[in-house]
């Protein structure tokens, strides 16, 4: 098995760790303060090739396989978690999905500017009662002569009020949960389309995160990605792309929680000599680095399934579930080898801890990562 990466993808790996260092770690502090991070940095990457990395060439894409796709996302999640937040809803959620399930006119329409940066798209599934349950979704979605109204909420989604875009699930029939669910694209200055900023979270401060409010929002029957009743297969394909994402990103910050805590610990002295001797902090550096090599391998091996064009959901489920644990280990662990100063904002543990805490939940929570790892080798569903 080889496991040395290819020349595209080491070049790739080599422009996106330059421009992160030079373009974003320097600043991340700051957007954390400030709650934003410039949307000039998007037209930017969008300029390098990075928002469309796995989308083809003749959509305005890169055309570079998952692996690459990977690589970015953990570059930019090794600098600032709410960027790569923003970068994987545009790839994993909406590019991707369009590729799939998108008919060519709306590939023509959309991709080129999603992948360019001119647009940014966001995916509107969650809503007040319906998270893990996706299924129980309220926004409807009614025939009104050769098209439809759109009526409902969504929260929590990324890139909420700056999207030009959105992918909206809806249900055509009221309590019929999968068999009636449908997917709109949806451009959000669509007449009663309305966005609100969502404030207060706990981390991901820089990134942008709205509740989108739906009144009598009509749309084309052309808008629709897939047949009516395909929502659900649409949503659960794009989440397979998007837990892809978020582990692959997650690799990031725990790379960079284990290095600053390498760092801090042969700087910091105590008892006459730097803590990187005492053979307890030597023991979380070791537990730390052996935990992002696993995750590592589980987002390549996941990425070697997409190349193949394979059914991923597993090897997905599996990285993103270890991955986005081992962050959380890594930045708490990170926060005790600072020690007190890892409880402070002056340095970087706390504010990796408080970025990839949602990353447990949002795409699937760990504990539906283990639901879907268990019901593939018992072949019975805890779902429902």
């Amino acid at each position: 098995m080889d496991f040395s990466l290819s020349a595209e993808q080491k070049m790739i790996k080599e422009s996106v760790r330059k421009f992160a260092a030079e373009q974003i770690l320097p600043h991340s502090r700051q957007w954390d303060h400030d709650g934003k991070f410039p949307r000039e940095l998007l037209y930017k990457m969008g300029e390098l090739g990075y928002l469309g990395v796995p989308v083809p060439e003749e959509y305005g894409g890169t055309g570079l396989d998952y692996i690459a796709e990977a690589i970015v996302f953990e570059e930019v999640g090794y600098a600032d978690s709410s960027v790569r937040t923003t970068l994987s809803v545009q790839m994993s959620l909406v590019e991707l999905t369009i590729m799939k399930w998108g008919t060519e006119e709306q590939k023509q329409t959309y991709l080129p500017k999603l992948c360019s940066g001119e647009w940014l798209g966001c995916f509107g599934l969650t809503e007040p009662n319906a998270g893990s349950d996706a299924a129980n979704i309220a926004t409807t979605a009614k025939r009104d002569g050769d098209g439809w109204l759109l009526n409902g909420q969504k929260v929590w989604i990324s890139n909420g009020t700056w999207a030009d875009v959105a992918i909206i699930f809806a249900q055509t029939e009221p309590g019929s949960k999968s068999r009636g669910m449908v997917a709109f694209l949806v451009e959000t200055d669509t007449a009663g389309f309305t966005s609100r900023k969502m404030t207060g979270k706990l981390g991901l401060k820089a990134s942008d995160t709205g509740e989108l409010f739906l009144d009598n929002v009509r749309v084309a029957d052309s808008a629709r990605l897939g047949d009516i009743g395909d929502g659900f297969k649409v949503a659960m394909s794009a989440l397979d792309n998007g837990r892809y994402g978020v582990a692959s990103g997650c690799v990031g910050t725990a790379q960079r929680a284990l290095d600053v805590s390498v760092q801090y610990a042969k700087d910091r002295i105590a008892f006459d000599k730097p803590i990187a001797g005492f053979q307890l902090v030597q023991d979380m550096l070791a537990q730390m680095a052996v935990d992002v090599e696993a995750a590592r391998l589980l987002v390549y091996q996941a990425g070697v399934v997409k190349n193949r064009g394979e059914v991923s959901t597993i090897p997905v489920s599996m990285a993103k579930y270890f991955a986005t644990e081992t962050a959380k280990r890594n930045a708490d662990m990170a926060i005790q080898i600072h020690g007190g100063y890892g409880f402070s904002d002056e340095y970087e543990p706390e504010r990796l801890w408080r970025d990839c805490r949602v990353a447990s939940l949002y795409e699937g929570t760990s504990q539906i990562q283990k639901l879907i790892i268990g019901r593939h080798l018992t072949g019975i569903s805890a779902f429902f």
